[in-house]
């Protein structure tokens, strides 16, 4: 008895005088953590200021050289028309990329039997576009304002078909068409015409399109009406049409829709607010079809190209020739595209190698956009 008394007197000593801080209960790491200030400090009165502080939003604009922000905002001095179309520059077809070839590759790409409708087809990325499937096996027809160049450039389809593969036993058909892609009457009329030559249409790109550069405030609105009428009204109008046929046929197909990064992201320095608001709803709107028609086996999809070096680009950059620097500066690969890095592309999402893909952005821009 006497010996656990004196234990119990002993230990009540300790604890009488053992440091308070030694039996605080312990406390959650985050409440003893050193919170951040809020407060509004003036850091250009601290001892410990350097320049990069001048960087932050404690700087004053400016302060921390001429460059701020210099690449990433857009310039209202920029200003490019799109041309008339006698002013446009012609397209030759891509030299060198069709013929018999011997390497192995997937059956699936093949576009042998089926009939291709590329709107804008008569130059630039549409002629390409419309070159792939040419060369993929498909018959084709060109729809353009302009019936002359799209004949042209239909018989030099052929003529380059016919020189890569001598002695073929079937030359492709390919057709021209005349369309103003942005009237619902003109758009039931060529597709009737396109039917009447070629019996049915299995796939189609709808490449017609334009860009413009004006800031917002001093584009003309009825400027901005034709913009949006061609690129969006155009794409929403011909697939329509070409879903229509296939749905009568109870006939599955594919609808590729030319959309660009300018649909992602903001271009810079060149203003061109309609032009990617238009684009962002060419993306939209294939994703948006591709779940609508999904049940009549229509595939929708949309490819993205970056900056390509077409004919109007070489104008444009020939007139402008810092805008070459600027934009190769923010490609990560540091090149823009060529027309003809679209055709895989366009081959891909017309054939059966992509049967489960729908609803997609292809982007095409050099990562650009991962920027």
């Amino acid at each position: 008895m006497f010996k656990s008394q004196l234990l119990r007197q002993v230990a009540r000593a300790a604890q009488a005088q053992a440091p308070r801080a030694a039996f605080r209960p312990s406390q959650p790491i985050a409440s003893s953590t050193r919170q951040f200030s809020h407060s509004p400090y003036r850091f250009d009165k601290e001892p410990y200021r350097d320049d990069v502080d001048a960087a932050t939003t404690s700087g004053e604009p400016g302060e921390s050289g001429d460059h701020e922000g210099q690449y990433a905002r857009t310039k209202e001095n920029i200003r490019v028309e799109y041309p008339e179309e006698e002013d446009l520059p012609p397209s030759q077809p891509v030299q060198g990329r069709g013929g018999f070839h011997f390497k192995r590759t997937l059956a699936s790409f093949s576009l042998e039997g089926r009939v291709g409708v590329v709107t804008g087809g008569a130059r630039g990325l549409g002629l390409v576009m419309a070159q792939a499937l040419v060369t993929s096996g498909a018959d084709v027809a060109i729809v353009d304002m302009n019936r002359d160049e799209a004949q042209r450039s239909a018989q030099g389809l052929i003529d380059i078909y016919k020189n890569e593969n001598p002695g073929s036993d079937k030359i492709p058909k390919v057709t021209a068409h005349f369309c103003d892609v942005s009237s619902p009457t003109s758009v039931n009329q060529s597709l009737a015409e396109i039917l009447k030559e070629h019996g049915k249409v299995d796939n189609l790109v709808t490449s017609a399109g334009f860009t413009e550069n004006y800031d917002a405030i001093s584009y003309p609105y009825d400027r901005m009406q034709k913009l949006w009428g061609v690129n969006v009204d155009g794409t929403y109008l011909y697939a329509v049409a070409v879903a229509k046929h296939l749905m009568e046929r109870s006939a599955p197909g594919s609808i590729v829709m030319i959309g660009s990064m300018s649909g992602s992201i903001v271009n810079v320095p060149q203003p061109q607010a309609p032009y990617n608001a238009a684009k962002a709803a060419v993306r939209h709107l294939a994703s948006s079809l591709a779940v609508e028609w999904a049940h009549a086996g229509i595939r929708v999809n949309c490819i993205s190209p970056g900056y390509m070096l077409t004919a109007l680009t070489k104008k444009i950059l020939d007139d402008n020739p810092e805008l070459q620097r600027q934009w190769t500066s923010l490609i990560p690969v540091g090149k823009m595209g060529r027309p003809e890095d679209l055709m895989g592309a366009v081959t891909f999402l017309s054939s059966d190698a992509s049967l489960y893909v729908t609803g997609a952005d292809l982007r095409v821009d050099g990562a650009y956009t991962c920027t």
